[in-house]
């Protein structure tokens, strides 16, 4: 039986940001988790400024671009501990970091990366768009080519990271690397396959609303204020709500 605090999941619910900054707090709630200063789980919905993440099983071999030319795109190279190889995150992508005790919500990791992979599907049907999975290469898939991510670390019971939905990014950076370590493999997002931009705040909206049902949570949208109490860190987080207001925007050409 779960308790009821497992039934409610805090939602901060945040805006374009860079990626250490996001990655320090996820960790803190981790923490904050793993101690039972936060009793809930929690998930942070976001986007990220233009950045390639290596996972655990990634090397430098999957990245196409030199240093000196990605220096002056400035987006950096950043390693981290979640499962995958290598993949990009920029503004446009709806970005999904679910931190969730999975022995008290009763999840099995392979249902749990199913789980994040079901709220993409529904989210992209909800325009129409005929999304599958492929569990040979997780994440979601439009003929062929990747339309959604996953990518999880589960540390003491407690996962973080999580799901990357192409809804209207640019998608150049994407032929810079081999997404997920497989050559050739094509990248596309929701923009692309309706031929048209679709409005963020609206699936926004039915992601979350999905995540709710996929998972049967209850979310409770909490503002950083909010959080800053629940960690009691009040530095860390102020920190990270500054860099995630300043600007840094991405240079395609």
């Amino acid at each position: 039986m779960l308790s009821p605090s497992a039934k409610i999941c805090l939602c901060l619910d945040l805006s374009l940001m860079d990626y250490r900054a996001a990655l320090d707090l996820q960790r803190n709630i981790v923490l904050a988790r793993q101690t039972g200063v936060i009793e809930n789980h929690v998930v942070l919905i976001l986007e990220h400024r233009p950045v390639f993440t290596l996972g655990r099983r990634a090397g430098m071999e999957n990245l196409k671009a030199s240093r000196a030319f990605l220096e002056r795109k400035k987006i950096p190279v950043i390693p981290v501990e979640r499962g995958g190889d290598i993949t990009f995150h920029g503004p446009g992508q709806l970005v999904f970091y679910p931190i969730i005790n999975l022995t008290e919500a009763g999840f099995k990791v392979i249902d749990y990366v199913a789980g994040l992979e079901e709220i993409m599907l529904r989210t992209v049907s909800d325009w129409k768009i005929p999304a599958q999975r492929n569990y040979a290469n997780r994440g979601i898939w439009v003929a062929g080519k990747k339309l959604g991510s996953v990518g999880i670390s589960v540390k003491r019971a407690v996962s973080f990271h999580g799901c990357a939905l192409n809804v209207n990014p640019s998608l150049k950076p994407f032929k810079w690397i081999n997404p997920c370590g497989l050559p050739g493999v094509g990248v596309t997002s929701m923009e692309k396959e309706l031929s048209q931009q679709i409005p963020m705040d609206q699936v926004r909206e039915a992601a979350m609303h999905h995540f709710e049902s996929v998972f049967k949570f209850n979310l409770d949208r909490i503002d950083d204020n909010k959080m800053n109490h629940l960690l009691n860190c009040r530095g860390a987080v102020d920190d990270f709500m500054k860099q995630s207001r300043s600007s840094n925007g991405f240079n395609d050409r």
